[in-house]
């Protein structure tokens, strides 16, 4: 009896060892496996052994995270003080870095997004925020990229979601681009007549070149006067043209 009971207690720790030596890793993870406190090597995915009590294994996900990242006040180029979130999207690439080189590569991904989000944004007036997103984007993306590839992280993407602005920055805003719209109205109108008046000058120099296009104009103006019938209007007749109208005459 007392040796069938060591046939169980050794089948016990035989299915214990199996059920701690053996592992199976997805397609999307690897395996960072120690051996006495030593870094052994990066295996998977498939199946699995390791020596228990001897060899330690930890996972790590390839997969694309997405992480969100909070909101952060900023105060722009311009001392405008805005509310600006974002979202991260980023990969392991080197299971070995990922685990040997920083503790919590999720902790410090997230904590190093939200200092470059506000130090690459104060570096910006407010105008650049709401209008230039995908270059401010590419920025932040490009900086993270780097401080993070010696942790075997990839950025792949950075979004800047939102940018928060008071209320009373709003208004004003509005009126700044209500303020702009009147001035180029103006502008527009100030072109306007500078082009009519070009055109009024080029005309009088044509029909003070040839008194013939002088009395042109001079019958083409008797007759839109005629044609209003609601007023009688005394039209005096240039002596100039009396003169210019002679030679005419003799012949």
């Amino acid at each position: 009896m007392g040796g069938f009971a060591v046939y169980i207690f050794l089948a016990v720790l035989l299915i214990a060892f199996l059920v701690a030596a053996v592992n199976i890793l997805r397609e999307y993870e690897r395996g960072v496996v120690f051996t006495l406190g030593r870094f052994s090597r990066v295996t998977g995915p498939g199946f699995i052994i390791i020596i228990p009590m001897v060899q330690q294994m930890v996972r790590v996900d390839l997969r694309t995270f997405v992480e969100d990242v909070p909101t952060q006040d900023v105060i722009s180029r311009d001392n405008v003080s805005v509310k600006v979130n974002a979202v991260l999207y980023f990969r392991i690439v080197d299971p070995q870095k990922a685990i040997l080189n920083v503790e919590n590569y999720m902790e410090a991904t997230s904590q190093l997004a939200q200092t470059t989000l506000r130090s690459v944004l104060g570096k910006h007036e407010l105008d650049e925020m709401l209008a230039e997103r995908d270059k401010l984007n590419a920025d932040i993306q490009v900086i993270l990229d780097e401080q993070t590839d010696a942790w075997g992280i990839k950025v792949a993407n950075v979004e800047i979601k939102h940018v928060d602005i008071d209320e009373s920055m709003v208004r004003a805003i509005a009126r700044q681009a209500e303020a702009e719209r009147y001035r180029r109205a103006k502008i527009i109108n100030a072109e306007g007549e500078q082009q009519a008046a070009e055109k009024l000058v080029e005309a009088g120099q044509i029909l003070g070149g040839d008194p013939r296009a002088m009395q042109l104009r001079y019958f083409a103006a008797l007759h839109d006067i005629a044609g209003d019938k609601s007023n009688t209007i005394v039209f005096p007749l240039p002596m100039d043209l009396v003169e210019a109208l002679k030679p005419a005459n003799k012949a």
